[in-house]
C-alpha cells in the first residue's frame, strides 16, 4: 500500500509539473498583458464593403478567446496592423465546353506584427487563403458570408500561430 502511494505522488508530481507552462491553445506563456488590433483598411482593387471590419473584428475575438491578454486601444505590448492587399475572384476549373464550374474567392491580408516586450518577435508578412465554391452559385448572400467566414477563421489563426503560438 505504501509503495502505490509513493507512485501515484510521483506521477502526480511529474503531472502538475510538466503542464505548468503549456495551455490548449498552444502559446506557452506569453511575456505581454496588453494587445490592440488596428483597423486593417481595405486595399484592394476589388473592393468589398465591410470586410475591414469584420476582418479586425475576427482579429480581436480570436486573440481575446484563446488568450488572456487584455485588448486595449492604444500603448499596447501586442499590435497587431496592416491592410487587405487582394480580394479576387477567378475560375479554377472548366467543364469540356470550356464552362467555369467551380470558382475561388481569395484573401490576402499584409500583417505587421510588433511586440515591444520582444522585438525579435517582430514581422512584417501576408497571409492568404482561398474559397471555392460552384459556378453555378453567385458570390452573394449565404455564399459569401460562408467564404468569409472561412477564410478569415484560417488566416486569422495563421496569424495567431505565427505572432503568439510560434507554430
Amino acid at each position: 500500500m505504501k509503495k502505490t502511494s509513493y507512485f501515484f505522488l510521483i506521477i502526480s508530481s511529474f503531472l502538475l509539473s510538466s503542464c505548468s507552462v503549456y495551455n490548449f491553445t498552444g502559446t506557452g506563456k506569453i511575456d505581454a498583458k496588453t494587445y490592440q488590433v488596428n483597423f486593417f483598411q481595405n486595399n484592394a482593387e476589388l473592393i468589398e464593403p465591410g470586410i475591414d471590419r469584420t476582418f479586425t473584428l475576427t482579429l480581436q475575438e480570436l486573440i481575446q478567446g484563446q488568450t488572456n491578454l487584455q485588448l486595449v486601444k492604444n500603448g499596447a505590448d501586442l499590435t497587431y496592423e496592416g491592410e487587405i492587399t487582394d480580394y479576387r475572384i477567378s475560375p479554377m476549373t472548366a467543364t469540356a465546353d470550356q464552362q467555369a464550374s467551380q470558382n475561388r474567392l481569395k484573401i490576402r491580408i499584409n500583417v505587421r506584427f510588433t511586440n515591444k516586450k520582444k522585438e525579435a518577435d517582430d514581422f512584417e508578412k501576408n497571409f492568404e487563403f482561398y474559397y471555392d465554391y460552384p459556378a453555378s452559385q453567385q458570390l452573394t448572400g449565404a455564399t459569401k458570408d460562408a467564404a468569409i467566414k472561412e477564410i478569415f477563421e484560417r488566416i486569422t489563426q495563421d496569424i495567431f500561430n505565427e505572432s503568439l503560438a510560434k507554430w
